[in-house]
């Protein structure tokens, strides 16, 4: 395997982490802001009134992108099925 064709498959790697990992992580990061203003607002300042909020929209989350992000997930992997045996010679 050239070093041309590892750096190209970890930058594809990284980028196919990256797309999956961001809808679940703005969705969370989305329910925490409102919760934090809830918090600020009421002046509540309990810590584990903003797990739950942040766990179901992460659900929430899979739910909408879950058959997205389970495509993209195995057309990566089929392309590096397909990359493996040529770069094994």
């Amino acid at each position: 395997m050239s070093p041309e064709t590892a750096v190209n498959i970890i930058q594809k790697a990284l980028l196919v982490a990256l797309l999956l990992a961001a809808p679940l992580l703005i969705f969370g990061m989305v329910a925490g802001l409102l919760v934090s203003i809830l918090q600020a607002v009421t002046q509540v300042q309990e810590m584990t009134l903003s797990f739950i909020p942040k766990m179901l929209a992460i659900v929430v989350a899979m739910f909408v992108f879950g058959q997205w992000m389970l495509i993209t997930l195995v057309r990566f992997s089929r392309e590096i099925f397909d990359i493996l045996p040529q770069s094994v010679k």
